[in-house]
């Protein structure tokens, strides 16, 4: 495996790297931090899903790890290798940033106004796979403090959906309404965010059938 490689940010960033009570260490705002800020870039060396899950077994290193993120279906950045101050950013199930995909790299951005001192934190949200059970909630410990914490730091369990009741049927109009289901993604606006980014789970212990078992980040 290649070694651990830092790449300091060229940009100037409004935060600083010190202990935290969360996790090793973590990132602190050195400044007011508005909301809607792109705050640092996610940076990692490119890999392919499956060099990943060679690269890290989570359940043979007994504890997860938080450096892989999934780019897109076939790649991961994998800041185990490469990385920058973003790295350092802790999770929380109260987030106040937010990891987003935007032409084809992942920025950190506030989700909220983040006050001087203040710890920045996203929501890791580990995607779940069917084999996952309480062996997964164990190994995916969360340990934030929020009074929200769901004590996972995998994603929260979808719900089914619930049946929609039939609405009655409303005259036609000669006036063509946009979708209101329809995103906020602006139109015409260069550097729009395209879609969250999701952490990714290193390749976990192969079933008893052969197949292996995966779970995204």
């Amino acid at each position: 495996m290649t070694s651990p490689t830092f790449t300091p940010s060229p940009e100037p960033l409004p935060f600083e790297l010190r202990p935290s009570s969360i996790q090793g260490t973590g990132a602190f705002a050195t400044r007011r931090i508005p909301k809607g800020t792109r705050i640092i870039e996610y940076i990692g060396e490119r890999i392919t899903q499956e060099q990943a899950d060679l690269r890290y077994d989570d359940e043979a290193m007994g504890r997860h790890h938080t450096f892989l993120f999934n780019l897109d279906n076939k790649t991961v950045l994998d800041a185990g290798t490469l990385h920058n101050e973003s790295r350092y950013i802790n999770h929380s199930c109260e987030p106040n940033c937010e990891a987003l995909i935007e032409k084809g790299h992942i920025y950190i951005f506030a989700l909220r106004a983040i006050a001087e001192g203040e710890e920045l934190v996203y929501d890791y949200a580990y995607e779940r796979t069917p084999d996952m059970g309480p062996e997964s909630e164990a190994l995916y410990v969360c340990k934030c403090g929020s009074a929200r914490c769901r004590g996972t730091i995998l994603a929260p369990e979808k719900k089914a959906p619930a049946r929609k009741k039939k609405a009655p049927a409303k005259k036609k109009s000669g006036v063509k309404k946009a979708d209101a289901r329809a995103a906020k993604k602006t139109r015409g606006q260069k550097g729009a965010p395209e879609k969250r980014a999701t952490k990714k789970a290193g390749g976990r212990k192969k079933a008893a059938s052969g197949g292996r078992k995966r779970s995204g980040r």
